[in-house]
């Protein structure tokens, strides 16, 4: 009885969905500006144990889900992707075309579009590969993560942290930082060798298959997944991976390591991961060796994917860095030396004085940085390395500022601007010191 009811409402549910699927006209309300209607309730149907997955994509199509989604990527500020349409533009564009999207992705006909590849530097060598989408695959697949997201977040772990609602880098160094207060002092520091360009996209929609019973949003994910990539000015096929930069990989990433947590947690291990980064607290250097190399054997084996055995180690937690943070054997957290040395280098390439731009300019530069890394790292015992930081960053702005006077006379002027006598003033201008 208890099973027919569950059925019979979502049976309901999905009717007053569908009525609510998008169908755009003329009138249409501009996507940036309508109100979202009544929020998707996938996740109420999670708490009961079984989620609406027969028919997910009216939900994924739905107006308010739609409307949701694009407010999402628009926030996040993203690039054009190879049709090179600005964020901005998509509102004009989706009342012109809406109405084919939603039918072919309803008929199973939408093909994702190429994605463009860049390369960006990593801190420690190498390039970190990230894909971007066009803005109208970015927004399905926004919309798409929308959906899935409260289906899943009630079985992934409770100490896995990256790409999470309510979860954060602090949240997890916070309990990492408890690990070590309990004197689990030495850490094995796991790295998986480029883990968003190995996984296993069979492994991946077997497991997707085995919680989501719509076929047709399958179809379009593992389109996603096997979307061409055009790096260089050449398209190449996809045949493993997820395009790290798109809306949907977090998820995605998530729900193939959360087979890993699930491992961890059996074994009974006090773990930490973000995204494919994770930590294993363990009490000696012997029992850390052990842990590391039956998990190594898992990842290959289970998992398909490449343990990175350069940077994967055992040490004292005070010898690894966790999310940009060291924790010391006490479990305070301090800021990783690595971490202050690539901000004194950015700091140091903004305020370079040959650069010939207006002092407002560099400070309105120097502030964002300052507000970003000041909050990121505000929880650490680090509060005489602030204060040298900020005494060094005042100066290197005075450096710019004296620069910007160029000759003697223009020095002096300066500074009696600045309440310095005069002959104070000139004996500064004079001295020949530099900044």
């Amino acid at each position: 009885m208890e099973h027919r009811q569950v059925i019979a409402y979502q049976q309901d549910l999905f009717i007053r969905q569908t009525q609510n699927a998008i169908c755009p006209s003329d009138n249409c309300a501009d996507v940036n500006q309508a109100k979202a209607g009544q929020a998707v309730q996938v996740s109420k149907e999670g708490q009961q144990g079984r989620a609406l997955t027969s028919n997910l994509m009216t939900i994924v199509c739905s107006s308010a889900n739609i409307k949701q989604a694009y407010k999402q990527v628009k926030r996040n500020k993203g690039v054009a992707g190879i049709d090179q349409m600005p964020t901005t533009k998509f509102a004009q564009w989706f009342k012109e075309n809406g109405e084919l999207l939603i039918k072919s992705l309803l008929q199973g006909d939408y093909r994702p579009q190429v994605v463009k590849q860049v390369e960006i530097p990593k801190p420690k060598g190498g390039f970190r590969k990230l894909g971007i989408p066009t803005v109208t695959d970015r927004i399905i697949q926004q919309a798409i993560a929308q959906v899935l997201s409260p289906i899943y977040e009630l079985e992934f772990s409770e100490r896995s942290y990256g790409y999470r609602p309510k979860r954060s880098a602090q949240t997890a160094l916070r309990q990492a930082s408890e690990y070590v207060t309990e004197g689990r002092t030495v850490v094995v520091d796991m790295d998986m060798k480029s883990f968003f360009d190995e996984v296993n996209h069979d492994r991946l929609m077997y497991k997707l298959s085995t919680k989501i019973g719509d076929k047709l949003l399958l179809r379009l994910i593992r389109k996603y997944l096997q979307s061409g990539v055009l790096s260089g000015g050449l398209m190449s096929q996809r045949t493993k991976g997820t395009p790290q930069g798109s809306p949907l990989s977090p998820l995605l990433s998530n729900i193939v390591l959360d087979e890993l947590d699930k491992e961890l947690e059996k074994r009974g291990h006090c773990f930490v991961r973000y995204a494919d980064d994770f930590s294993i607290y363990v009490r000696s250097h012997k029992a850390g060796e052990r842990v590391k190399e039956s998990i190594s054997t898992f990842i290959t084996n289970k998992l398909k994917l490449k343990v990175n055995e350069q940077k994967s180690s055992v040490c004292d937690v005070n010898k690894t860095v966790l999310l940009g943070h060291t924790i010391l054997k006490d479990g305070n957290l301090i800021i990783a030396k690595e971490n202050v040395k690539r901000f004194r280098n950015t700091i140091r390439k903004i305020t370079k004085r040959n650069r010939g731009v207006s002092f407002e300019q560099i400070i309105s530069e120097v502030n964002p940085k300052l507000r970003g890394w000041f909050e990121y790292y505000k929880h650490t015992k680090s509060k005489r390395l602030f204060r040298e930081l900020d005494a060094w960053i005042r100066r290197k702005l005075r450096c710019y500022r004296i620069k910007q006077t160029k000759r003697v006379i223009g020095l002096v002027r300066f500074l009696k601007k600045q309440g310095v006598v005069t002959y104070q003033s000139w004996i500064i201008a004079l001295s020949g010191v530099g900044c």
